[in-house]
């Protein structure tokens, strides 16, 4: 019997190490020649497409990306979403985690996928460049694991939303940050890198689902636009989220689904409109009154085919869903907070002790011109942004995880405020008297497995503004939402403990706020930030500095030999 006993453990513990796999890649980051909207750019992509390559693994799998930079840019990637425990060398943020890959050097990033499935994405961490450099990456379930916590689907459809513009979008960044000024908005949206039939020279430029009757497609939505919340549709037909950044949701019925940049939702679609050709389309949601955007539409089609003909409604004309007005917070809001997370036996609970207590206030400000500013107008200063009064400021030598592994001083201070250093009535235009900010390269220090909660509380400076707040390296519960200033006392008594959303990326209401709640337990130093990349160098943003724990299995390793230097 103890022979049986110890063949059978034997038998289980390797053959779950024999289904883990090492999913290897390589990227070369290149230029493209690319036409869209009549005209011929050349871009930065991966491996010669937009999107780049889909990542494909299974939970407890070994993924190996070998980039070779082949552009005239830096370059380095971020594997969003994904937790990157003990591998902080590979999570990508340019100056964060490593210096970028210069033009002619090459990075391999090696990482675990461990306790995580579903649908996350990949993209550049320099400049504007994920514009073009993006793609998919999908988690399956472990090997021999039941496929989902949900009808099995038919089929599957991924869909990255993003934007594109007739422009260098290296030199929009710049001449933005010269003039200190606002950069230029895009001029299309696309899905799957197509712009849709609504734009000029486009019409062959449309993504195309087909799907049969009665069918169940599962959709994959990833948001890879830079500046851009949506709002996605398909005519005549609704969705059952299931799924929202990698994190499994109780079924959430919908007929219209909201996604901010960096966001992910997965979605059941039944065919089961009139067979037919329908419009799905991505319109924008713009919080902010008075800022320009590109208050367009792009679009792909859905057409239904039968099973004897792939053409049989090829010639009709697609029904166009009515999409929400581009300030419509009320249908955003709504599908924001109704959302809650699908609790099975292998669930985290959240922690009900706190050990941190953040209050982080942010939003837009403005700076002295620097030197380099050479456009900016030293009357009215540079904009900027910041949280708790604290504008970001990126190193240019060192990065923040190379200078806290070997503890070098004067690369950045450890005093990143827990709260504002004024109170004021935060969402009130008329009650703020002071726009301006001072930059710093601060981070906010936190021991190994505590539990950290930070209120994420939405400014009326220079305008309200529905902020996507990514943070690195983990996820974490939204315990309550809401609209105005942050009232603890009424707000405690909103907060799910039981089956909260989980996410690694939260649209914070517009003149409202969020608390999140994170065990910490990764050491290293994870950056926190508006995934709107327009706010992103203008400093929104700040880094959590995570310290090594108790074992050896939690300290961050050393850096792997071919690590990136400045």
């Amino acid at each position: 019997m103890v022979n049986f006993l110890a063949l059978t453990f034997l038998c289980v513990l390797f053959g779950s190490v024999a289904d883990a796999a090492i999913v290897e890649h390589t990227f070369h980051v290149q230029n493209l020649t690319i036409t869209r909207l009549c005209e011929t750019r050349v871009i930065t992509s991966i491996n010669g497409h937009l999107p780049g390559p889909k990542i494909e693994a299974h939970e407890g799998d070994t993924i190996v990306v070998h980039v070779i930079n082949q552009s005239p840019y830096n370059i380095s990637i971020h594997w969003h979403g994904m937790f990157q425990r003990l591998t902080p060398w590979s999570d990508g943020p340019d100056m964060i985690t490593q210096c970028p890959i210069q033009p002619g050097n090459r990075y391999t990033y090696r990482y675990n996928v461990t306790g995580q499935e579903g649908t996350l994405w990949w993209h550049a961490h320099v400049s504007y460049l994920r514009a073009t450099a993006h793609g998919a990456l999908i988690i399956r379930p472990r090997h021999g694991v039941k496929a989902y916590p949900f009808t099995r689907p038919d089929k599957e459809e991924t869909i990255i939303l993003g934007e594109w513009w007739n422009a260098n979008v290296v030199d929009v960044e710049q001449e933005a940050l010269n003039s200190g000024g606002a950069a230029n908005i895009s001029d299309a949206y696309t899905i799957n890198g197509k712009p849709g039939d609504l734009y000029n020279c486009s019409e062959d430029q449309t993504h195309k689902l087909e799907v049969e009757s009665g069918k169940i497609y599962f959709l994959r939505i990833i948001n890879a636009a830079l500046n851009t919340e949506f709002f996605f549709k398909v005519a005549d037909h609704n969705f059952t989220v299931v799924a929202i950044d990698a994190g499994y949701t109780d079924p959430y019925e919908t007929d219209t689904i909201v996604i901010a940049p960096g966001q992910t939702v997965d979605a059941l679609m039944r065919a089961d409109a009139d067979p037919g050709r329908y419009y799905l389309a991505a319109s924008p949601y713009e919080s902010t009154i008075g800022l320009p955007f590109a208050n367009i539409t792009t679009r792909g089609i859905v057409e239904y085919v039968s099973n004897v003909s792939a053409s049989s409604y090829s010639d009709s004309t697609p029904i166009m869903p009515v999409m929400p007005v581009a300030n419509d917070s009320d249908t955003t809001y709504r599908f924001y907070t109704n959302i809650t997370g699908l609790v099975r036996s292998n669930s985290p609970a959240v922690p009900l002790q706190v050990d941190e207590d953040m209050l982080v206030i942010y939003g837009l400000g403005l700076t002295p011109c620097r030197p380099s500013q050479t456009k900016c107008n030293a009357t009215i200063g540079s904009i900027a942004a910041s949280m708790n009064n604290v504008s970001f400021l990126f190193p240019t030598k060192t990065s923040l995880l190379e200078a806290f592994y070997k503890n070098e001083p004067d690369v950045y201070t450890e005093d990143f405020p827990e709260k504002p250093p004024t109170t004021f009535d935060f969402t009130n235009a008329s009650a703020i008297t002071n726009i301006f900010t001072a930059k710093g390269t601060k981070v906010k220090k936190v021991k190994y497995n505590s539990t950290v909660q930070v209120v994420l509380q939405n400014t009326a400076i220079i305008g309200t503004e529905n902020h996507p707040i990514h943070l690195h390296g983990f996820n974490f519960f939204v315990l309550a939402q809401g609209l105005g200033n942050f009232n603890e006392s009424t707000a405690v008594k909103k907060y799910n403990l039981v089956n909260p959303q989980v996410r690694n990326t939260i649209a914070v209401p517009a003149g409202g706020w969020a608390v999140i709640r994170f065990v910490a337990n990764n050491p290293g130093i994870w950056i926190m930030h508006c995934h709107f990349d327009v706010h992103l160098p203008l400093g929104l943003a700040m880094a959590f500095e995570v310290e090594n724990g108790p074992t050896p299995n939690d300290v961050v390793p050393p850096p792997p030999e071919d690590y990136p230097t400045c």
